[in-house]
């Protein structure tokens, strides 16, 4: 009789390597990956010349999925790469979606959108990403604590960031539109300002006091010994393939904002504030109140004020710099009603951050400041939208 065979146990720090079962096992994939059929419809669409509304909403559900997948390959190399490469990282794909969209209508000439993707990131973190996971996580603890110093400093750099995005405003109230010249200059300088901010917050969060953002590295080294972790190599190319599908559906969703805001009867800045806004937020909105739900508030909280200083301090510089090469720059001027509901959303997750405690009530009070807003730019008349765009 032949010897029975027994399967040695895995070393509880091995690794299981991806399998292309996990792809399509519906028990493993998750809603998120179940959208990606919305990837190649988008594509059939966009050749076939279909309507801007179809190419829209499919290059939108499109987006979703691949932002999910570039998070979880970002996280699986900050895993690996420890808090120091892990943090630059997550600062640089963490907005991917938002960056791809915004150049795509920054060469488009569609300024305006630009601005209005922007505002709507900013707002949408602070807001909608903060307020959902506070609201679900509050539903399963009374209160939930988070590292106060940290969520502190991150909302400190936000006033900041707010600070360069009015400014330019207050210029433009004073001085008048005659002085278009001088507010490019203005907004240029700025830009610089708040980059350097930026450089100096990693410099501040990885470096000199990276124990305050990251103790003991609990989550990463956690997810280490999950059973479904990525492999390196696999992260990496999940990473760069799903970055450029979403250069793809980003440059077929701008493509169509304009004609789907016609037929839907939208200005041109809802749709940017709201709707892009959050297709692009999908996968740090999803992982924020996944981990709120896990009681996990530093993670929660330092995701949304992570992306939203991102934002602020580099994309939005960025893209600044980035318009220097078409014939007309791109300046930090944005309506009174988006400087108003940056103020808000800044102040208002200030005072959630400073004292390191949170319950569903904040999270709540949050969601609807948001709805208010949302409704602010839906009623917001399009003379309005047109002067933002000629700015």
């Amino acid at each position: 009789m032949a010897p029975r065979r027994v399967n040695k146990p895995e070393p509880k720090d091995a690794v299981r390597r991806p399998s292309w079962r996990d792809w399509i096992d519906p028990r493993r994939v998750g809603w998120l990956r179940l959208l990606l059929v919305f990837v190649p419809a988008a594509v059939a669409a966009h050749f076939a010349g279909a309507s801007g509304s179809v190419q829209f909403v499919l290059a939108s559900l499109g987006i979703i999925p691949l932002a999910g997948l570039v998070g979880e390959a970002t996280e699986s190399l900050a895993d690996r790469l420890g808090p120091g490469i892990g943090g630059l990282l997550n600062a640089t794909f963490g907005n991917a979606a938002e960056l791809i969209i915004a150049l795509f209508a920054l060469f488009r000439g569609l300024d305006g959108v630009v601005k209005a993707s922007l505002t709507g990131s900013i707002i949408g973190n602070l807001l909608l990403v903060l307020g959902a996971s506070l609201l679900a996580g509050g539903t399963r603890h009374a209160i939930q604590r988070f590292n106060r110093t940290a969520a502190g400093v991150g909302a400190t750099l936000m006033v900041l960031a707010a600070s360069g995005l009015i400014v330019p405003a207050i210029f433009h109230g004073i001085v008048g539109p005659s002085a278009g010249a001088a507010e490019h200059r203005l907004s240029l300088a700025v830009a610089v300002i708040l980059m350097v901010a930026y450089f100096l917050s990693l410099l501040f969060s990885l470096v000199t006091h990276k124990d305050v953002f990251n103790p003991k590295n609990e989550y990463k080294e956690a997810a280490l010994h999950e059973k479904g972790a990525w492999s390196m190599a696999w992260a990496a190319l999940v990473l760069l393939v799903a970055t450029g599908f979403v250069a793809g559906m980003s440059e077929i969703l701008v493509g169509a904002v304009e004609e789907t805001s016609r037929a839907l009867g939208l200005t041109e800045v809802f749709v940017g504030v709201i709707v892009v806004a959050i297709v692009g937020n999908a996968a740090e909105h999803s992982t924020a109140v996944l981990m709120a739900l896990k009681n996990q508030m530093d993670l929660a909280v330092g995701i949304a004020l992570g992306s939203a200083l991102q934002i602020a301090l580099f994309v939005a510089p960025a893209l600044v710099l980035v318009s220097y090469t078409r014939v007309r720059p791109m300046n930090l001027l944005f309506s009174p009603l988006e400087v108003i509901a940056v103020i808000l959303a800044v102040l208002l997750a200030r005072m959630v951050a400073e004292d390191g405690e949170s319950n569903w009530l904040e999270g709540a009070m949050l969601l609807l400041i948001y709805a208010i807003l949302g409704m602010a730019f839906y009623h917001l008349p399009a003379p309005q939208q047109a002067l933002s765009l000629r700015t």
